[in-house]
């Protein structure tokens, strides 16, 4: 009965192994390319949060430097 079931799930077609391999290599390049983009994304979101904050900060109306 297992020799049927793993017949019937794909066995080892090479033409399914090599698919299936080629699957994985492709998740696996695609979750790289997620880390990085996501990394990507953080820096970005950071450089634009620095920016609002030094918009924010008003140099005309800043008390001056003690003397």
């Amino acid at each position: 009965m297992a020799k049927a079931l793993l017949g019937y799930v794909g066995g080892s077609d090479p033409r399914l192994l090599a698919e299936m391999r080629r699957l994985q290599q492709r998740v696996q390049d695609l979750e790289s390319e997620l880390g990085r983009i996501q990394a990507e994304n953080d820096a970005l979101a950071a450089a634009a949060s620095h920016d609002r904050i030094m918009e924010s900060i008003d140099a005309h109306q800043a008390e001056p430097a003690l003397t």
